[in-house]
Order: structure tokens, then C-alpha cells, then sequence
């Protein structure tokens, strides 16, 4: 089958991001065909005048509509795009140049109707935007999942760096409504379907995530929400790991009051922890200032994953109350 791709990509009151990504998407060439899809939604401050700036230089449609959260944003841009297999980005997003080479190969080895693509930190980001993405993509923390090759085969593609084919996106109808938490939501409906997913981990993309201490604290927070609410739409996919930041941060608490009662080592296996993680992260960046800021980058992201993880489970498996109305921050309404 010849593939003909599709950018997707929703923006909310962004127009800086997308104009850094367009720049970027001049740097792929034209020997592989490709259009882009702007999905503008509902932002009071919109993209449109930088998107013209770039109709005559690449194949780019924009469409503006009323916001209904960047799942309903997505599926609008597929319905409406012309490519037969659609790469899903965030507007925070920077793409390399060889990054559709790399797709496009990767897919005529080894086709999938749907693969995800690892983050990486751009030389160009802050020291706080590149504690983060080591904090969100590190072995220490993730265990790999959001980029590893032991993953190829179970792999959630996130919606970040995502493709996915016209007949699968048809099947599945999509995203869903519930906001983080939907691109892990259609990859096991895909797997449902008998879709496979894949990680093609040469096809990175460099995820900016304008953020501060404060946003990363919601965001890994609302994951944590998000994780029961799928553990129970979709029972065979609950792990063990999951339970993980919620562990280490109780662990943490504790080892901390044991410590005040002359019993040091628990904390001190957590003192060897950090100092490995730092070590890595000095590895990884070069940057001394990066390598702290990778310690309460860890602090927060299992804190604030953890409680909301705990917070969901008791509330969703225990109280067993429904989700939509339990937290509906975590769910966008239908248009």
C-alpha cells in the first residue's frame, strides 16, 4: 500500500509553538509527500495569520472550531485530512529533519496501523524543560515505557508522536473524551480490535512542554488520575507498576520518619537512588544544573502521579464512583 501521511495538529491558544513547528517542518524536504493539518480549538488567540505565513511554502489546511479538548480536536483534523495514514503531534513539538525518512522506512519494513515515537530535549530548551524530560522519559522513573524496545510489542503510543492508518482510526472512531488519558484509552481499543502497536524509537521528536514546576505538579497528577479510570474501563491491562510512585512516595515519608528514630538505612537506599539518577542525568545532559533539578523533577513527578493514582483508586475502585461525574475535569463534553 502506498502511504500518503497526514499531520495532525490541535492548538490551543499556541500560535508561538506552531510557528516553531512549522519552521521545522520546512526542514524535512519534499521527497516524501506530505500535507498538515491544523485543527485550531476554539483559541481566543489564534494561529491563523502564522499559518498563512507558510501556505506557499508547505501543503497545510487550517481549520477552526469550537473547543472540545484535543481527542474530538483530532479526530476532527483525521476526518478531514486526505492522507491515508495520519502522525499525530502536539503543537509543543519540534520534529528533526530525518524524522519522516525514518517513519516512512520503519513502516515499509514492518507495517503497523499504529506507532508511537519517543521525546527528546533540544539543545535550545530551558534547564527546567530538559530536568523534565529526562524525569518523564529516564529508565529511573518510567521504566522506559514512554521509549523502550522492550516495549515494541505492547507499546501505547502517546498523542505527542503518534501515527495511525485511516482504516484504524475509522474502526476505532478515535479518540476518546476523557483528557489525559485518551491516547492510552485508543491504544487498547486498537489492541481490542486486533490492531498492533509499535514503537519506532529512532522516530523522536523534541517535546518543548512549556512548563513550570506548578503545571508538571497537575500534569503527572492527572495521569495519576487518568490510570484507574482506564484499570477499569480495561481490566486485563491493571500492572503492579503502576502502584510504583505511590510506593516510593509512602516509602519516602516513612524512611524520613525512620531516620529521626536512628533507623537510617531505608533512607539512605533512597539517597542512592537519587545519587545514581543524577549520575545518569549528568550523562545524559552534560549539565550540572540539569542534574539537580532532575531530583525534585522525580520528587514531583511520583508525589503528584502518586496521590492522584491513590486519590482515583479509592474513589473509582472502592467508593466505585462513576468517573464523568467524579471528575469531570478529566472529561470533555461531546459537540
Amino acid at each position: 500500500m502506498q502511504l500518503a501521511f497526514s499531520f495532525i495538529i490541535p492548538v490551543y491558544n499556541r500560535p508561538d509553538e506552531i510557528e516553531e513547528l512549522l519552521q521545522s517542518f520546512e526542514t524535512l524536504g519534499d521527497v516524501i509527500p506530505f500535507e498538515i493539518v491544523i485543527v485550531e480549538d476554539g483559541s481566543t488567540i489564534p494561529s491563523k495569520g502564522i499559518v498563512d505565513t507558510y501556505k506557499n511554502k508547505l501543503n497545510i489546511s487550517y481549520f477552526f472550531k469550537e473547543n472540545s479538548g484535543p481527542g474530538d480536536s483530532r479526530n476532527y483534523g483525521m476526518k478531514h485530512a486526505q492522507g491515508n495514514y495520519f502522525i499525530i503531534l502536539d503543537s509543543d513539538c519540534i520534529l528533526p529533519k530525518q524524522y519522516l525518512k525514518i517513519v516512512s522506512q520503519s513502516l515499509k519494513e514492518h507495517y503497523v496501523d499504529c506507532f508511537g515515537g519517543p521525546d527528546a530535549a533540544h539543545k535550545s530548551f530551558t534547564n527546567l524543560q530538559k530536568a523534565i524530560n529526562f524525569s518523564m522519559t529516564s529508565f529511573m522513573t518510567t521504566g522506559g515505557i514512554r521509549g523502550n524496545k522492550s516495549s515494541v510489542n505492547k507499546f501505547q503510543p502517546r498523542s505527542f508522536n503518534m501515527g495511525l492508518s485511516k482504516k484504524a482510526f475509522l474502526d476505532s472512531k478515535g479518540f476518546g473524551r476523557i483528557h489525559p488519558g485518551e491516547d492510552p484509552d485508543l491504544s487498547i481499543r486498537l489492541w481490542n480490535l486486533g490492531y498492533k502497536t509499535m514503537l519506532i524509537s529512532e522516530a523522536y521528536v523534541y517535546h518543548k512542554r512549556r512548563i513550570s514546576w506548578r503545571k508538571f505538579y497537575k500534569q503527572v497528577n492527572k495521569f495519576g488520575l487518568v490510570r484507574p479510570i482506564l484499570n477499569k474501563w480495561h481490566p486485563p491491562t491493571k500492572k503492579v507498576t503502576y502502584w510504583f510512585p505511590i510506593l516510593f512516595s509512602l516509602g519516602l515519608i516513612v524512611s524520613v520518619l525512620l531516620w529521626f528514630l536512628d533507623f537510617k538505612w531505608p533512607l539512605m537506599g533512597y539517597i542512592l537512588y537519587f545519587v545514581v539518577a543524577f549520575i545518569l542525568a549528568l550523562s545524559n545532559t552534560k549539565s550540572l544544573v540539569v542534574s539537580f533539578l532532575v531530583i525534585p523533577a522525580i520528587l514531583v513527578q511520583f508525589f503528584g502521579y502518586g496521590y492522584g493514582f491513590l486519590k482515583s483508586t479509592f474513589a473509582v475502585s472502592i467508593l466505585n464512583k462513576e468517573p464523568e461525574i467524579h471528575f469531570p475535569e478529566l472529561f470533555f463534553k461531546s459537540k
